[in-house]
């Protein structure tokens, strides 16, 4: 609960989350300059789960993509990962209408100019995870402190703390795409779980920052499961399934049939197919399925490939 309240707190105040990004910043280089990949990988995992990973023989689901991290290494990854250069392979597959709007790029931070930008927007960082600012009306954003915060992602990279692969290269850029919004009155994301190219369940959540969030997980038949990440299933609480959900399955596994495991997000806006995101290792690949025992239960269905090396 107090960890709960302390992320809320960072992620309301942006003087805050400047000082947390700059810490996470100096305490990953510091990682970096300490530890090898493996020794950084088991001191994450057992730092979060209170045991050492099995990187020899990997049995559980969070085991498995810590070996991925590892030992699969496949360029490809690399180029989903990145939330500007999966365009290009969305258009090389025919998706290219699934792409939401670009209204600008930047490399730098002294590039990005807020009279120049429409009064709503979203930018990413390209090369990051939950590196966002949701702007809903720029007039009311301190420009001075989020500057700041963008700049230490420019600087930064989530593969110093948990040595994701596909970001040690990747160049660091800012993207700002058109402001999205549907009929919930937030932004529904819905989140493919592909194993071996193979959709197998789908992560949806409602009411996210209130008391009464609910994170669950459906089969493909849009049946609910007895297991959420994070959080426990919610079934008191209904989340419709998006009215294109089939077509979402079928994209969804052309889209990760590359791939041992990938999660693949998706927006529905007004009945249209939005991508979101390819993200090929949940928090990091930690065991924080709710019950537990689901991390041996989806680790089954994770076949590892033949180790490719950089």
């Amino acid at each position: 609960m107090i960890r709960s309240y302390l992320v809320k707190l960072k992620n309301s105040n942006p003087f805050l989350l400047y000082l947390w990004s700059y810490q996470q910043k100096q305490k990953g280089i510091k990682n970096l300059q300490q530890f090898t990949d493996e020794e950084a990988i088991v001191k994450l995992y057992q730092n979060f789960s209170g045991k050492k990973p099995n990187l020899e023989e990997p049995k559980t689901f969070s085991e498995k993509l810590q070996w991925l991290k590892l030992h699969y290494h496949n360029n490809l990854t690399t180029i989903c990962a990145d939330k500007y250069e999966v365009r290009h392979f969305l258009i090389e597959k025919g998706y290219g209408d699934l792409l939401n709007e670009i209204i600008a790029v930047y490399d730098t931070i002294s590039e990005l100019k807020v009279a120049d930008l429409p009064n709503q927007f979203i930018i990413k960082a390209t090369h990051g995870s939950g590196w966002n600012l949701l702007c809903t009306n720029k007039n009311k954003i301190n420009w001075f402190i989020w500057k700041k915060i963008m700049n230490l992602w420019l600087t930064n990279t989530i593969f110093w703390p948990g040595r994701e692969w596909p970001y040690k290269n990747m160049k660091p850029r800012l993207i700002v795409e058109k402001f999205l919004t549907d009929e919930s009155g937030q932004l529904m994301d819905y989140k493919f779980f592909c194993f071996n190219g193979k959709a197998q369940f789908i992560q949806a959540n409602k009411g996210r920052d209130t008391a009464n969030h609910a994170q669950n997980f459906y089969d493909l038949n849009w049946n609910i499961q007895p297991f959420g990440k994070d959080l426990l299933p919610r079934p008191d609480i209904k989340i419709n399934p998006p009215v294109q959900l089939n077509k979402m399955i079928q994209i969804a596994e052309d889209l990760s049939k590359d791939f041992p495991f990938v999660r693949i997000d998706f927006y529905e806006v007004e009945t249209k197919i939005i991508f979101g995101e390819m993200t090929f290792y949940p928090k990091s690949g930690l065991p924080d399925f709710k019950p537990l025992e689901y991390d041996q239960i989806l680790g089954d269905l994770l076949v590892l490939p033949n180790p490719i090396s950089e």
